[in-house]
């Protein structure tokens, strides 16, 4: 059987030659079949070949590669659904190297295999990027490639270290050492790790409308996918997962680009499902699994909803916005369906996952309360970009519904959320791991619900502390900014100066050896009797005299071009040597 991400790759070299209604027909068709054959796909290990004595593995496919492929792939078809308007060829054949190479990811079996694809959704997804065109897309693109060539690096200098420590490339659990250090550092530039997470909320605002939902999938899930295979039940990576969900949703709450706002969220989310591989239990990896598949659904859905928003408005900040209830009904609809999914209230899938993982945190207090917390200042997020995004009353917004494909695409996505939510047996029966949970237990709903009531009051309660303005945020990366310009400012004075400084004394080395070389023997004799003479003049007063002298020696140097006596030189050097080494060997030894 094909690997599913071999399909999309091939399928992306055809895209230029069709044109109109083939051409949407077509890319939808090449994710269709992707979907029908990853239904029909049992757990199996294929397209294994030797290269340069190295076993590779294309196509892993086991209860966890499996699971998150259908989300990838189902999501991958309402992504291009929802973007068939789009006529840019660049961005269609990114988009399906992007979609390619992260199922790529998740059925490789060898870390080699895995570098190549983890590099080229780097590479295509930047491109998603720059074909926003302008200045700022440009810049951020920039700086997005940066943090992936050096993540990338990490992981790849860590593949390196754990080959030489084991001798395989067989995709799992890494060994201790340098090489454990590499690859956790690696997958956690991909997976947003606490401070390594600046790419992402300067990135994704800034890609077009449609690229920014392929970008809100796949990078940071396929980080979680390969931090399941090869770091689950590291108690570090919990509560690195409890600390990306607080501070994630703690920045969401500061923000008035609604696209930032849903950036620091997909941090704050995919906390959940770090925490939950870091638990390392059936339970919590069962729920950090789902909570992936979910969010995927959910977070591609409020990046829909937001940009038919800038689609039909122009507007990005949520000041700006409202209104928007009345003029955009079925967006409005998919957008509550999204803030209710991703805020875990019950009958909505994100209550079925979170809770897996937050019930699995029990066995560590600390990421439970982090978890809880996070899960409080969703909800106010949401109310907050639901209320003056949607809601709040702004008769000056022109506003119309978005194209019918769009519209499709949001309300399916949504039907998956709450289908997802009322019936998640039909998740579990597919899940990877085995273990029991029960997500409609009574005390767990009726605590939720309070928990979101009391919420809500609180937001009603101090809605004008809630009620985003212009401001400006200062994240990690304004450290990493000021480290940057010191270092810059360190490498053009003192270094520049240091290594001009270096540079003269070589050079001055240099001619004064070429000097003595010219005339070994007149050199040291000039070298030697120099300071003898001026000391003599200070002695008797004649120092003129004596300076005379010693100008006409050092301006008669080097003397004759060949030398008369060149034996009489060497016997004298080598008289030189020999005596001092005499007076080493009985003196100073």
């Amino acid at each position: 059987m094909i690997p599913p991400g071999l399909i999309f790759l091939l399928g992306a070299l055809l895209i230029p030659l069709l044109k109109g209604r083939v051409k949407k027909a077509y890319l939808l068709l090449v994710p269709a079949i992707v979907l029908v054959q990853l239904f029909f796909m049992h757990p199996q290990v294929g397209w294994e070949f030797q290269w340069l004595n190295m076993h590779l593995v294309l196509l892993n496919a086991d209860r966890l590669s499996l699971f998150v492929a259908y989300v990838f792939a189902i999501i991958g078809f309402l992504a291009i659904l929802y973007s068939l308007h789009v006529d840019d060829d660049a961005q269609h054949i990114a988009s399906f190297m992007y979609i390619g190479s992260s199922l790529g990811v998740v059925f490789a079996g060898d870390f080699f295999s895995v570098v190549f694809f983890w590099e080229m959704m780097g590479i295509t997804s930047v491109i998603l990027v720059w074909a926003q065109r302008d200045r700022e897309s440009r810049d951020a693109a920039y700086r997005y490639i940066l943090f992936h060539v050096f993540g990338g690096g990490l992981l790849i200098g860590g593949v390196v270290a754990q080959y030489a420590a084991t001798g395989s490339l067989a995709l799992g659990p890494v060994s201790h050492g340098l090489a454990y250090i590499l690859v956790l550092l690696g997958i956690g530039v991909n997976t947003v790790f606490i401070p390594l997470h600046t790419w992402l909320p300067d990135t994704y605002p800034r890609a077009t409308i449609t690229g920014a939902v392929f970008m809100s999938v796949y990078t940071t899930k396929t980080g979680v996918y390969l931090l399941a295979r090869t770091f689950s039940g590291v108690e570090a990576v919990a509560i690195m997962g409890g600390i990306m969900a607080i501070y994630g949703v703690t920045f969401a709450l500061m923000q008035n680009d609604a696209r930032k706002l849903l950036s620091y969220h997909i941090v704050s989310q995919v906390g959940y499902m770090v925490a939950g591989i870091g638990l390392g239990t059936a339970l919590a990896m069962n729920g950090g699994i789902a909570h992936l598949f979910n969010h995927i659904l959910y977070k591609a859905l409020l990046f829909m909803t937001v940009g038919a928003v800038l689609y039909s408005t122009g507007i990005r900040n949520i000041t700006e916005m409202g209104g928007l209830a009345r003029k955009m009904p079925i967006t409005t609809l998919t957008f509550s369906i999204a803030a209710l999914s991703i805020s875990g209230f019950p009958g909505f899938n994100g209550f079925v996952s979170k809770g897996m993982v937050i019930e699995a945190a029990h066995s560590m207090p600390l990421v439970w309360v982090l978890l809880e917390l996070a899960s409080i200042g969703t909800f106010l997020s949401f109310l907050k970009l639901g209320y003056y995004g949607f809601f709040r009353e702004n008769r000056n917004i022109e506003a119309t519904e978005v194209p019918y494909h769009m519209r499709v695409a949001m309300l399916c996505t949504a039907a998956l959320c709450v289908l997802l939510g009322l019936y998640p047996q039909l998740m579990f029966r597919v899940l990877p791991f085995e273990a029991h949970y029960a997500p409609f237990e009574l005390l767990r709903v009726s605590e939720t619900t309070v928990l979101f009531m009391i919420t809500g009051i609180v937001f009603i309660a101090l809605l004008k502390v809630f009620e985003p303005h212009h401001a400006i945020t200062y994240d990690i990366d304004h450290v990493y900014r000021a480290l940057g310009r010191g270092f810059l400012w360190f490498i053009n004075n003192p270094l520049a100066r240091g290594s001009q400084w270096t540079v003269d004394v070589f050079l001055h080395i240099k001619d004064a050896l070429i000097w003595i070389g010219k005339n070994p023997t007149g050199a040291m004799v000039l070298l030697l009797i120099t300071p003898y003479l001026r000391l003599v003049a200070i002695l008797k007063g004649r120092q003129e005299l004596y300076r005379k002298m010693i100008e006409k020696m050092w301006k008669s140097y080097p003397g004759e071009p060949v030398r008369r006596e060149p034996i009489g030189d060497a016997v004298i050097l080598v008289l030189v040597f020999v005596v001092a080494y005499g007076v080493y060997y009985l003196f100073l030894r």
